[in-house]
């Protein structure tokens, strides 16, 4: 039996999250003048910054500590539940991670220093881009909502602070004719919305993540979960922030009771580091990764999307160097 299966989604999420717990309790370092502990190419331990437990970044970067262990002579590897993307971004600059996902226009905004990263652009770059993030608009039976327009005035968990669905939700009010102050707006983590969803404290919420997430599992399992169609408002957001959004679909029966699919905005997740990185190191982490795909697909079926002929076609970030070399070598 493979060391990565889906019994670590239930055993090791408890080991994993006390180096995460740890790391939030010492502090985060100013290491900006270097590329973090552990990552100068001498070995030592990576730190994998993910999201909440109830999404794919933390279980799929459970998946990722072990194959870097398993396969990169010298290095162990450790992963930590934050807030995801925006959060994921600073901990990559002040060095108390080395290694973060990253939804694309979270990236994007974080390289030209707008948004929430308004005049401070990162120094970031890109490890390749590993799945599509689904934002999703969840609501429950009870609520009669069945458009985003009808949110207005609603009580809506737009995401965690420092996430990709809170910057994603915004955005898909404000194209959907929804003033986003006119919301009364709780910024919750998608383990949090759905049970806010379940005892009415709130009317919909938003999540961005790989299909199926966990937590939607979940609900859906209560036989009354409704997704809204959003996908309409893809080329309005790309037009008005970049290319990194894509109408696609949620196909039928990804969750259990949706029969038919139904539209919603896809954005890529990239895997990013800082350009301080040992070069050396950056092709390891690409290799261990990109060719261990079926080892991955074990923790979370969203890593067989991961393709080392495209994972480099990334034009809002550099694509690391080392990585960069792992990619060119792998096409050719």
């Amino acid at each position: 039996m493979s060391s990565i299966n889906r019994n670590w989604l239930r055993a090791g999420a408890a080991v994993l999250l006390a180096p995460a717990l740890l790391l939030s309790a010492c502090g985060s370092p100013d290491t900006s003048g270097d590329s973090g502990a552990g990552a100068d190419g001498s070995g030592g331990t990576l730190s994998i910054a993910t999201g909440g437990t109830g999404g794919v970044y933390y279980p799929l970067g459970g998946g990722f500590a072990t194959v870097i262990r398993e396969n990169i002579d010298g290095y162990d590897a450790t992963v930590q539940e934050t807030n995801a993307s925006v959060d994921n971004v600073l901990l990559i600059a002040n060095g108390s991670a080395q290694i973060a996902f990253s939804v694309g226009d979270v990236v994007s905004d974080a390289v030209e220093g707008v948004g929430e990263f308004e005049g401070k652009p990162q120094e970031i770059c890109s490890l390749g881009n590993i799945y599509n993030n689904y934002l999703q608009a969840v609501t429950v039976d009870g609520t009669g909502i069945t458009t985003a327009e009808q949110l207005e005035g609603k009580v809506v968990s737009v995401g965690a602070p420092g996430s990709a669905t809170e910057v994603g939700a915004l955005r898909i009010l404000e194209a959907a004719g929804v003033d986003p102050d006119s919301v009364e707006r709780r910024q919750l983590g998608v383990a949090e919305t759905v049970a806010a969803l379940r005892d009415g404290t709130i009317d919909a919420g938003f999540w961005s993540g790989g299909l199926p997430t966990g937590a939607l599992i979940d609900l859906a399992s209560d036989g009354d979960m409704v997704l809204l169609p959003i996908g309409q408002y893809a080329e309005t957001m790309a037009d008005s922030y970049g290319e990194y959004y894509l109408a696609e679909e949620i196909p039928a029966n990804t969750y259990e009771g949706q029969t038919e699919a139904v539209q919603a905005i896809a954005s890529p997740n990239l895997l990013v580091a800082s350009p301080k990185m040992d070069e050396q190191l950056q092709q390891d982490i690409a290799a261990a990764l990109f060719d261990n795909v079926e080892e991955l697909e074990k923790v979370h079926p969203s890593a067989k999307e991961m393709d080392a002929s495209t994972a480099g076609d990334v034009s809002y970030v550099d694509t690391c160097p080392g990585a960069k070399t792992y990619f060119d070598q792998a096409g050719s």
